[in-house]
């Protein structure tokens, strides 16, 4: 029998030990280690490798004594074979010292899966001078403990690997989540610029009605142009998935520079006069004007307006220099505008207008051809040959009516 003095002070070693590993007090009857007083994670599973039955079985008591389930090896090959079935272990205590495939080696081939790597290892050994702790450690072990085991340092260290490695996963959920919404959130933004772009560019056209579906069949028209440079040509490299998103985003916005134009030059139902082309050629600069302002008013550069810009300034610009409205030549132009010349001008000679018909297909085709070299980068109306079944396609989804006819 305990006398009167003894059990107060074990009581009292006891609370000083909860209190030290933060462990809920114990009851005031009842022995002074108690198993059910450990809190321990739920649904957690524990891989347990030792050569040693002995060893395997007081360990494995231990663990399902503090709620644990339990899952046996008394080898290195068959530790490996658990760990990758499930249920998989939330964490393994691997004993060093085995014969055939030591604990080191039964670690290293654990890194080496990618369905085992992450699972934490726990070292138990006989040998626990700091030397084989560091060694243990350094081989990548996620904690070391020595024989024979301290059951609440040992269920102290197991809960606390548990407890981390599901936070981690945690951490990670929670990581793929705002990932992904980032990744929505990045495509409503995406979407809403580009509406707001597209409502820009329908701003231009309600003052110019007999474009009708021009901002459609321009944009894929430089898309399908783009994507063609960048099979055969030495602009494949420019021409990445961002560059093709940025160009077909901005085409709808060449002409947005139309808004700015009087109403009796920009409505007139026919050719324009001389000093009326001057007026209406201002369309290019009106255009990059409020682009350039949209950027001033942002504070930095944004891609997409750089491309817009010059797109909206340079699309009437020619290869051999006589456009407008800076006159510039060959590869001057940038190439996201000489790209959108091409579309522009074949869909106003296939398009109807109220002072003339749509040109054939053929002879569209042929007048982009002549102009390699003169009017079009010859890169460029060479990928125009090869696309252009396509084009026609795109053509005759968003057909206008031809209002010469209709009238």
């Amino acid at each position: 029998m305990q006398d009167g003095t003894r059990l107060p002070k074990i009581k009292a070693a006891d609370a000083l030990l909860r209190a030290c590993l933060a462990l809920p007090p114990a009851p005031a009857a009842g022995p002074f280690f108690s198993m059910p007083h450990h809190p321990t994670p739920r649904d957690a599973t524990v891989l347990v490798v030792d050569d040693v039955p002995d060893n395997l079985l007081v360990v494995s008591d231990l663990l399902r004594e503090a709620g644990y389930a339990v899952r046996a090896a008394n080898s290195g090959a068959v530790a490996l074979r658990y760990a990758a079935q499930p249920p998989q272990p939330d964490l393994i205590l691997l004993d060093i010292m085995m014969p055939g495939m030591d604990g080191y080696e039964v670690l290293r081939r654990l890194r080496e899966e990618q369905a085992t790597a992450e699972i934490p290892v726990i070292f138990l050994s006989a040998r626990g001078d700091d030397a084989d702790q560091e060694h243990g450690l350094a081989a990548g072990a996620a904690d070391y403990l020595s024989k024979p085991l301290r059951p609440l340092v040992a269920l102290a260290r197991v809960r606390a690997q548990i407890e981390a490695r599901r936070a981690r996963r945690m951490l990670r959920e929670e990581n793929r989540q705002l990932a992904h919404e980032v990744v929505e959130h990045m495509t409503e933004v995406a979407l809403a610029r580009r509406v707001g772009f597209r409502a820009l560019a329908h701003l231009a056209e309600l003052r110019d009605p007999e474009t009708g579906n021009h901002i459609l069949r321009t944009q894929a028209y430089v898309r399908e142009l783009a994507l063609e440079l960048k099979r055969g040509s030495r602009h494949a490299a420019a021409l990445d998935d961002h560059m093709l998103e940025l160009l077909s985003e901005s085409a709808p916005l060449h002409d947005i520079g139309k808004v700015g134009i009087p109403d009796h030059i920009l409505l007139k139902p026919g050719p324009l006069t001389n000093e009326e082309m001057k007026v209406m050629r201002t369309h290019t600069t009106l255009g990059a004007r409020a682009i350039a302002a949209a950027q001033e008013d942002i504070g930095h550069p944004v891609e997409f307006l750089t491309v817009a810009h010059q797109v909206a300034l340079s699309h009437h610009e020619r290869w051999d220099g006589s456009g407008y409205p800076h006159g510039l030549a060959g590869e001057q132009i940038p190439l996201a505008a000489r790209i959108m010349s091409v579309a522009d001008v074949f869909d106003a000679l296939s398009s109807p207008r109220v002072y003339k018909r749509a040109l054939g297909e053929d002879e569209a085709y042929r007048i982009i051809v002549a102009g390699a070299g003169t009017q079009f980068d010859p890169e460029i109306v060479e990928a125009f040959r090869t696309c252009h079944g396509r084009l026609l396609a795109i053509a005759r989804t968003h057909i206008d009516v031809d209002p010469a006819v209709s009238a």
